[in-house]
């Protein structure tokens, strides 16, 4: 694959003039290509990953796997990524600088990978924004089973130094209310601890994400059903593993990145038309659910055997919903972006974590709205937004706060011609920041405008 086009600071987004047609290929999901490289990462023979997701996140889980010892061959034009040398993992007798950036799977999946290491020394740190997202529930549950964490600047946030000497296992409880990468992280290792691992999540956890999680092991070790159970509703119990605890087959495929898929999937709401979301369809992935809304609102959403055909008709009724977005909380910024086009309210609960990601996404998408002229109640328990639609300003520049879902969600609001004439009327600060997840977004955007103009 070519590279992603030169992005401007400040980008005009474009209109559709014309219903959008299409089929859009949705780049491999981030969430299951970090879980992969874990994962491959202690399989007993070399992975290659198909379909997997190159982008910011991804590249920096692989370089970190090779500062470790790994082998890690990554063809981006076939989206394809082996790993090999699992044997050399963990050899370094020089301590390990890994740089994690603003990726939350990265700095969960090696933070506790390097603390289940049987030696070493490791030292993690990310961005400045990384460096204040949560991290306290993994850590506190890794020193729990043994773990010789130090936090350098902060307690409980990165940096910090880790000085491997293997875990332990046990009962260990773990707080992951902020953020269920913690839990699938902890999960992920667990087999690699000295004795079998009893896991509890205190408090409240998104478990789409951990059955995915769970899902994953066992595509990589076939046998570790039998290791892993789900003792009640917040109880798993895993068996120690053999080393390399994980038997893959050789070969494992990424699905289409189910998040990534939320703003084409919407964009029929705002252009009319249809759009085919290829090879997208009800697997590992929560964010599916997204689709549900969509149909909600008055798009008539498809599955077919090559993936969802997502259509809406101009004219027809769009309508604001209410809707609880704790387990598929990524995708609430798509529909919050397009609820000024809604025909009344919109209500989102269940968001109040979004707080600790990227940015505070719920402010920030307060204060965005707004600027746009519309009518936002941010609520007093923090957990949700109402949008009640107004007449929608031009001329507004949005601010991304270098979260890639803020820039994707507006990009396709600014697909609708609000003038009329095709003109631009919203841009967008820092476009650039899409390359955390979808280096190829405003790409593969501006080639769905010009196949939908085409006479």
């Amino acid at each position: 694959m070519s590279a992603p086009s030169p992005l401007p600071a400040t980008l005009a987004l474009v209109p559709f003039r014309k219903p959008v047609t299409g089929v859009v290929e949705i780049p491999g999901s981030k969430s299951l290509t970090n879980r992969a490289l874990l994962l491959a990462a202690l399989c007993d023979r070399p992975v290659t990953l198909t379909g997997a997701l190159f982008s910011d996140d991804t590249r920096l889980m692989a370089e970190a796997l090779r500062k470790l010892g790994l082998t890690v061959h990554a063809s981006e034009d076939t989206h394809r990524i082996e790993v090999a040398g699992q044997s050399s993992i963990f050899k370094s007798t020089a301590p390990v600088d890994i740089f994690v950036g603003l990726a939350g799977t990265a700095a969960r999946f090696l933070t506790a990978l390097c603390a289940a290491a049987p030696r070493g020394v490791y030292r993690i740190q990310g961005t400045e924004r990384m460096n204040q997202r949560p991290m306290k529930g993994l850590i506190d549950a890794l020193r729990a089973l043994g773990a010789d964490i130090r936090c350098t600047s902060v307690e409980g946030f990165f940096p910090i130094e880790i000085h491997a000497r293997g875990l332990r296992g046990g009962p260990v409880a773990i707080d992951a209310t902020e953020s269920s990468q913690m839990l699938s992280a902890l999960l992920m290792i667990a087999p690699l601890a000295d004795h079998p691992v009893e896991v509890t999540a205190v408090g409240g956890v998104r478990w789409p994400f951990v059955n995915m999680t769970a899902l994953m092991m066992q595509a990589f070790q076939p046998d570790l059903e039998k290791n892993v159970e789900r003792i009640d509703d917040t109880r798993f119990r895993i068996k120690k593993g053999t080393s390399p605890v994980y038997s893959a087959k050789g070969i494992h495929a990424i699905e289409p990145d189910a998040t990534a898929a939320s703003y084409f999937a919407a964009l029929p709401l705002v252009v009319g038309g249809r759009t085919k979301l290829a090879h997208l369809h009800l697997g590992l992935q929560g964010d599916t659910a997204f689709l549900d809304v969509l149909r909600r609102v008055g798009a008539v959403v498809e599955p077919g055997p090559g993936g969802f055909e997502v259509s809406y008709a101009k004219g027809s009724a769009r309508a604001g919903v209410t809707e609880n977005f704790n387990e598929f909380s990524d995708t609430f910024l798509t529909l919050a972006a397009i609820a000024p086009l809604l025909s009344g309210p919109t209500r989102i609960t269940g968001i109040a974590h979004s707080r600790k990601q990227e940015t505070d996404r719920v402010a920030g998408m307060v204060r965005e709205l707004r600027k746009l002229g519309q009518e936002v109640d941010e609520h007093a328990d923090g957990d949700g937004l109402t949008i009640s639609p107004r007449p929608l300003k031009s001329g507004v520049v949005i601010e991304t706060y270098h979260d890639h879902r803020f820039a994707m969600s507006f990009a396709i609001l600014g697909c609708h011609d609000l003038n009329g004439d095709g003109s631009a009327w919203l841009s967008l600060d820092n476009p650039a920041c899409c390359a955390k997840t979808f280096p190829h977004f405003f790409d593969l955007l501006a080639s769905l405008r010009l196949k939908s103009s085409a006479p």
